[in-house]
Formats: C-alpha cells, structure tokens, sequence
C-alpha cells in the first residue's frame, strides 16, 4: 500500500514555500503541523467552551486558518459561532468537519487521578478539542500539499458549533452548505482506531416544562399543585413505557429544575428528554408517545406543560466505497505509539477504567473493518444525507475508556490525545488526496450515495424549522 502511494502522489510533488522543504505526500504535510496540532488542542481544551458559546474556540481556527490563506465566512446559517473556510480553485470540493464544543458538569485535570478542577463546570469529555485541531491541521497540510503540487480543487473547512445536544451542523445542512461538496470527511476521538462502516441512531431532545401554584407544603398543600409532581409523573410514565419498545431504543431524561425547598410547592420544573433509534421515522413514533405522556402527567397533577424541542440529529448514513477507502488509509498511517513516560500515565488511567480497561497496545492496532451500529447519535448524520461523507476514529484516549467520562478529558489535553489527533489528521488528508485525484472513487461514492437515499429523497430535519437554541446551554 505504501509502495502505491508513493507512485501515486510523489510524482505530483514539488517544492512549497509553506513548508520551506518538498512536500512529498500529505503525510509529511501533516506531520509538519504538530506543534500547531498540539497547541491549538490544549488551548481549547482549557477555554472548554460549551455549544454556541465557543466564541474563543471558533476564533481561534479562523485565525489559524486566515493566516493560511484561507477565506472565511463566519456566523454562518444563523450561528455566531460557526464558519466556512476555503482554499483552492476547481473542482472537487472536498469538505472536513470541526467540532469545538465541551460537556457541562464535568472538569478533569491532567491528572491520571480523579482531580475535578473547581474553577471549571465543563470539560472535553468527548474529546471535541481535538476534533477542532485534528481537521484544523488536515485542512492547511492539504492547502499546501494542494499548492506544492498544482492539483486543482478546493479545501473547505466548516466550523460546527453545538454538536453535544445542538445540532449546529444540522442547521448547516438546512441551510445548504453541504449542498455544493462532493465529499465531507470527518472523524472522532475514541479509545481504538477504526474506520468501519458505522452508524449511529437518529435522536431528538426537548425541554419539557411544568407549570404549576406555589404555596406552603405544610400550611397550604390544598392550595398548590406541585410542577415536580408533574415532572416526576411523566418520568414514571415513560420509564414504563420502555417496556413496549423496540431494542434499538434509547431514552434519557435529566430534571433540570426541581424546586428549591421542600416546604415550598415549586410552581416551574423542568425535565430535558433524549429519544434515540436507529429509524428515524421510529423516533418520530416514540415522541408522540412522549408527548401524550407530557400531558397526562399535566392533566393528573394539576399543571400546565409545554415543551421546546432543542435539538434532532438524522441517524449517519453510511457510504462503503468510501469506508473501505479509509480502512486502508488508516493502515496506511497505522496506530498510536506510547512513549514511556506516556505508557506509565496511561497504565494509571487504565487502573481506573475497572472491567472496562483494555490492553494498552490496542492503541497502535486498527481495529476490524465492518459495517456496525453505533449507540451514540452525531449531526453528522445530516451532513451524511446532503453529501457523501466517511469518517475514521483514532485512539486519543486509554483503551477501554468511555467518551464523557473524566478519563476521556485527561486525554484529550494530554500528548496521548495530540498523537492520536496527527493519526487522524494524516489519514484524513491521504483520504483526501486520493480524493482530489481520483475522480473515478468520487464518482463511485456518489451512485451509492443517491442509490442509498432512494428516489425523491426530500430532506426531512428531526427539529423541524426552529431557529438554532443560541441559550440552550445558558
């Protein structure tokens, strides 16, 4: 495979002032950014900006990628925080996707021991720094690789703000951002390297919100009706309702609001819903449950509800010309190797990680390739039904470990996180060479693209025609 590569792209090669030496595949392009990867990932990583209020994150990447030429659109479909940037001219357009959201409720130091950092409510759980650095890195090694060797085409990076319960690149897709891209690429922080063929489950979220009558629960409880009492009522109604639902249903509920003292009779609580299948016609189907569940629990206890769908995602619809294109790439770039100092680090996190833990030299293996369900949900999704779209995951974090987890935010500001952000970011860009190179691959992704969507695919968004939720997270 390497003897192939070397054909195929060393020929194109020549010399690039960007980089100031030959630029003889995107691999050394990449490998010429690391100082930029590492240090554009700890940064956010401290900022920990939560979705739509990424505004040093975002600010960031556009800078960085100004200064390489780049042209960029910012507040794009609505959204501050989110942007386009592009290099290159021609055709094709080959898009890679950034997230830079972290996760409330949960901070980690670099510690490979439990250490909350009391002066931060959010934390990379899900390694998003990375993701944002990552694809920040692929786009400018392919900038200059795409200039050193004179192949036309252009490089576009889209900030996506919100992916952690805001759909923000859904509101890109609605807009038709994607529209014009004949390939988007991304890619996720994980525990394994792998570019199987996987989907996820289509999800929606609302905020469902009691309303209720104050009044003293010793003195006056005839007078009160309790918003708990509703917020608690749905929740035993839908907890039964698991029961009578189909395997690949996933249902999670918080109560945001509950009250603040116990002789009082909270007037407002507030529950925040997530249903998740694998259909998302399914989904559709459970939230009418949902919803009929809301109001029975309104009508028994005496509130009033109304609720506000904050986010929706379609489920990843998978294109396996691509994948098995970046199966082989990723083996190409192969996995991630400790040093001895990051080994004895990792070996600690792994103690941690319990019956969950996994050898620490799955970090440099890449795992099997096939067609699999994924459990989470992304808004990637709905990019995957605008264009052809392929991703990889890469091991940024101890084998074994979960994603929102405090281990998951260790690593991500940790060098273990940096090495497995340049993994992704090299098999990412040969993706794309092979990409700007090979029109026949891209014309093959395509005709499984439309033959997956079917005839008279019409575009259908999971949150309907809501305004991006800019508060969701205040």
């Amino acid at each position: 495979m390497k003897l192939i590569r070397f054909v195929s792209i060393c020929a194109l090669a020549v010399a690039t002032p960007a980089l100031g030496q030959t630029v003889t595949d995107p691999v050394d392009a990449v490998e010429a950014e690391a100082e930029r990867t590492q240090r554009v990932a700890k940064q956010i990583w401290d900022w920990a900006e939560l979705g739509y209020l990424e505004l040093r994150s975002s600010n960031l990447l556009q800078d960085e990628l100004r200064r390489e030429g780049f042209s960029v659109t910012e507040g794009v479909a609505g959204i501050p925080t989110a942007f386009v940037a592009e290099w290159g001219k021609g055709g094709p357009v080959i898009g890679l996707l950034a997230e830079y959201d972290a996760l409330p409720g949960i901070s980690q130091s670099l510690s490979a021991s439990r250490e909350v950092m009391e002066d931060k409510g959010a934390g990379h759980a899900c390694g998003h720094n990375l993701f944002a650095a990552g694809s920040l890195t692929a786009a400018i090694a392919l900038r200059n690789w795409l200039e050193a060797t004179g192949t036309p085409g252009r490089i576009r990076l889209y900030g996506t703000p919100a992916e952690e319960g805001g759909s923000g690149k859904v509101y890109m897709a609605r807009a038709g951002l994607f529209d014009d891209v004949d390939v988007a690429i991304h890619w996720h922080a994980a525990d394994r390297n792998s570019a199987a063929a996987r989907t996820s489950l289509a999800n929606r979220s609302a905020k469902f919100r009691f309303k209720g009558v104050s009044a003293h629960a010793a003195g006056a409880p005839e007078r009160g009706r309790s918003a708990l009492d509703g917020v608690e009522a749905m929740n035993m109604m839908v907890n039964m309702m698991r029961e009578h639902t189909s395997m690949d249903t996933r249902i999670h509920y918080v109560i945001t609001q509950g009250g603040a003292a116990p002789n009082v009779i909270p007037d407002f609580a507030e529950s925040f819903y997530y249903v998740r299948h694998s259909d998302a016609d399914e989904v559709r189907a459970l939230w009418t449950r949902l919803e009929d569940a809301a109001r029975g629990a309104a009508l028994g206890t005496g509130t009033q509800i109304e609720w506000e769908i904050i986010h929706g995602n379609n489920p990843l619809l998978v294109n396996e010309t691509l994948a098995k294109v970046m199966d082989a790439k990723l083996r190409e770039v192969g996995g991630v190797e400790y040093t001895a100092e990051e080994r004895a680090w990792a070996a600690k996190i792994s103690e941690s990680l319990g019956e969950g833990a996994l050898p620490l030299e799955s970090a440099s293996e890449i795992q099997p390739y096939g067609k699999t369900l994924g459990y989470g949900s992304t808004d990637v999704g709905d990019v995957s039904w605008a264009t052809p779209t392929v991703g990889v995951r890469t091991a940024t974090w101890v084998p074994g470990t979960s994603a929102h987890s405090w281990q998951a935010v260790a690593a991500s500001g940790h060098s273990i996180g940096a090495k497995g952000t340049q993994v992704a970011a090299k098999t990412m860009a040969l993706m794309a060479a092979e990409l700007f190179t090979n029109p026949q691959l891209v014309a093959q992704a395509k005709a499984e693209f439309e033959a997956s969507r079917g005839e008279n695919y019409e575009y259908v968004s999971l949150l309907g025609d809501r305004d991006p939720p800019l508060d969701y997270r205040k």
